[in-house]
């Protein structure tokens, strides 16, 4: 569940390179937080806006989230729990 779980993470980072893309023009961090991640069942809503960094970390319901990395103007998928490996 983890691997699938990650993947989550990177398809809202690539719905973000895309929405900057299709958008033409400069992006802000907050309006990729308002139009892309937001708007998406796999966030955690609520605990993103507590976050108080600038831009907050977008918190996933589950062991993972998004957050902006200044130096490559990008957004990157981190790990905010703990995993679970299950061997068959």
């Amino acid at each position: 569940m983890s691997y699938e779980q990650m993947e989550d993470a990177w398809r809202l980072c690539d719905a973000a390179r895309e929405y900057i893309k299709n958008a033409g023009r400069e992006v802000q961090p907050r309006e990729i937080i308002e139009k892309v991640f937001m708007s998406s069942t796999l966030v955690d809503a609520e605990r993103t806006r507590q976050d108080t960094s600038d831009p907050p970390s977008i918190f996933l319901k589950s062991p993972y989230g998004v957050r902006y990395n200044q130096e490559n103007k990008n957004w990157i998928p981190f790990r905010h729990g703990p995993v679970k490996i299950e061997l068959d």
